[in-house]
């Protein structure tokens, strides 16, 4: 009885003791990684580490375990990586095992087909790697919370700095691959959504050399000046490369000296490992002497995924799926997460709102939402799409 007291003493300092109505509680999570046949980055600074994801999986559960010790709850993970064709049966293995909240790392189409075997055995999912808008809109599931942002997120976030900045005439430049197309369907909404003008729209055509050949980047380089000649008067150059393949290459390679922005320049990002307000060093710290390197966007994804699962197993004392979801998507619910202000769910597509940092390889040059765009409920809700534009319908 004393260890429990001094739990209760240590829980109402912490002003959680009226929230934790049971003790021994076990949570068990795990992290899938879709890993997918890709081409080598641009650069070698692009290339990905192999713990990518669960790095920051075994930093939350440190963190989740400081504050669960003291309370009796504790927490597992696993952390796996799969091909695409095994990824719904390797999710099906884990639910079957009694694991009830995945984290899943993976494009689109796969996070769908997961986030359905999960569903029928009652799971969660936990999306932090996939930006498809449908996924946030006609394709939602109840049972699917977005840790990453949309395309629609990313895309605000960048369009209004570009209107903060007075930079309203724009040039899209476009890839020509699907995931190119929608990230340009997202910049072409936010121009719209912030009165920016959208001048003219080039489409680069992926012709498979840029990184399949020694003498890709060359040809590239040769080709952008050309491609970029006779534009109309314009401020900025927004890149939508949903592929990677050409973007990098457009700052020092156009016609005309412009800024660019969107998948090169300045760009859209959850984290990074220059980022050092509101506390943002600490979290470097722990994760570069865990890991012995610097921290990536799925790392933080992660890691904040899971930080949710333990804030609300904190909070309700429960480690019921539904009890969970209830409550993350509750007006109670919010986390710290480095970013100047505590993160929420909307509850009308599980999307997480969370500042978006905007970075330029070296420092975070500012974040969104910029300041003079107003919300009727959060300065979150003006990135991506808000209640009254959503398609979702299974939160209702």
């Amino acid at each position: 009885m004393r260890g429990r007291f001094g739990s209760w003493i240590l829980a109402s300092a912490l002003g959680l003791a009226n929230t934790v109505p049971a003790w021994a509680v076990d949570v068990k999570s795990a992290v899938l990684r879709v890993a997918y046949q890709e081409l080598l980055p641009i650069s070698r600074f692009d290339l990905k580490p192999q713990d990518l994801g669960f790095a920051g999986a075994a930093l939350a559960d440190e963190d989740n375990s400081t504050t669960g010790r003291f309370l009796g709850h504790t927490y597992e993970t696993v952390t796996q990586s799969v091909a695409p064709e095994e990824a719904a049966s390797a999710a099906a293995e884990l639910v079957a095992q009694g694991v009830p909240y995945v984290v899943v790392i993976a494009n689109g189409e796969d996070t769908a087909r997961i986030s359905d075997t999960v569903a029928e055995a009652g799971g969660i999912v936990l999306n932090a790697g996939a930006r498809d808008n449908a996924l946030r809109g006609q394709g939602c599931r109840k049972n699917l919370l977005h840790i990453a942002p949309s395309n629609d997120m990313s895309a605000d976030a960048v369009a209004q700095f570009a209107m903060w900045k007075k930079w309203p005439r724009w040039v899209l430049v476009e890839g020509s691959n699907p995931a190119d197309q929608e990230l340009g369907q997202s910049y072409k909404r936010a121009a719209q959504k912030f009165g920016a003008k959208i001048v003219e729209t080039r489409i680069f055509e992926d012709t498979g050399g840029t990184r399949r050949t020694d003498s890709g980047h060359v040809l590239v380089q040769r080709q952008l000046p050309t491609f970029m000649q006779d534009l109309p008067r314009h401020d900025v150059v927004m890149a939508a490369d949903g592929s990677d393949y050409f973007a990098a290459y457009l700052p020092y390679h156009m016609w005309d000296p412009r800024p660019v922005m969107g998948a090169a320049g300045l760009r859209p990002v959850t984290f990074h490992p220059a980022h050092e307000a509101w506390g943002a060093t600490q979290f470097h710290t722990r994760f570069e002497d865990l890991t012995g390197r610097y921290v990536h966007e799925e790392d933080y994804e992660v890691w904040l995924a899971l930080r949710v699962i333990g804030e609300a197993v904190t909070r309700t004392g429960s480690n019921d799926p539904e009890t969970l979801r209830q409550y993350i998507l509750s007006e109670d619910f919010e986390l710290a997460a480095f970013k100047g202000q505590k993160v929420t769910f909307r509850d009308w597509n599980g999307q997480m709102r969370q500042p978006i940092l905007l970075y330029d390889d070296h420092i975070t040059v500012s974040v969104s939402p910029q300041d003079g765009f107003l919300h009727q409920t959060s300065p979150l809700d003006t990135l991506g799409q808000d209640r009254a534009e959503s398609a979702c319908t299974a939160f209702q």
